[in-house]
């Protein structure tokens, strides 16, 4: 593809998009790190968000550092399904506008998709702050269920793939939505209210943020590999690099390989 050609396609694929993640994403791609003082603020916020709805995290969500690494033997399966905090900007800077809030509550295992039984499945949950965006992006063998579990309204911005596995722009796009198919125009919005979700099979390209209030996201997915199963529309980091400038009240699962070697 051209360079001009690449530029008009990234500008279709941000439009309808809140404006001030739109306008993060035509800034040149230079990676940004985020504060630790920050993520701890927004740990400290999301857990408040994620209580008022009645909803409780796992016991090992308040394991300091210190207590994780000193419990190895017990904390081998969270730190191999990279289970718990996960706070991104896309390595832009700008959380407010390009980022996302997760906490991987459980993950199964790649190999046991592979053979076909075991513990197939995964579940997060989210939070997406009013006009935040989460960029475009498509998993190649992830299948998941967005749930809108309070809040705003949730809007999706959706595309099919093309056979290379890029946006295709002309096809309609058709996704289950609490069991009802539901076709939308190429790039169209998916608007979801509480209590309502949507199916995402592998190839989907979908980009979503939240309207008008700040929503609790559910995710019920396939096995989960935030390492390897992300392709992103643009130029973007999965994983923010973390300034030390306070200590960590909890690990991030991108802390686990440094802090727990």
């Amino acid at each position: 593809m051209a360079v001009g050609q690449a530029a008009q396609a990234a500008i279709a694929v941000r439009r309808f998009m809140p404006g001030a993640a739109a306008a993060i994403l035509a800034e040149p791609g230079m990676e940004k790190t985020m504060k630790r003082s920050t993520v701890n603020q927004i740990i400290r916020e999301a857990d408040d968000f994620i209580r008022s709805f009645g909803y409780l995290l796992p016991p090992f969500a308040y394991w300091p550092p210190a207590e994780i690494k000193s419990r190895s033997r017990e904390s081998g399966g969270i730190v191999a399904g990279r289970l718990g905090w996960d706070i991104t900007d896309y390595g832009r800077g700008d959380f407010a506008g390009l980022g996302l809030f997760l906490f991987t509550v459980r993950n199964g295992q790649a190999a046991d998709l592979k053979k076909g039984r075991g513990m197939l499945y995964a579940e997060k949950i989210m939070i997406s702050r009013r006009d935040q965006l989460s960029p475009m992006h498509r998993h190649d063998i992830k299948a998941e269920d967005i749930i809108n579990r309070g809040g705003g309204t949730l809007a999706l911005k959706l595309y099919m793939s093309a056979p290379d596995g890029s946006i295709d722009r002309r096809a309609p796009v058709s996704v289950a939505t609490d069991g009802v198919v539901r076709t939308l125009e190429p790039g169209g919005i998916l608007r979801l209210g509480p209590g309502e979700s949507v199916t995402l099979l592998p190839g989907v390209w979908h980009a979503f943020w939240a309207e008008e209030k700040d929503v609790l996201i559910g995710e019920v997915s396939t096995v989960n590999d935030d390492l390897t199963d992300n392709v992103f529309a643009e130029p973007v980091s999965r994983f923010s690099e973390v300034e030390e400038d306070e200590e960590p009240l909890y690990l991030l699962v991108s802390d686990y390989q440094k802090w727990l070697a």
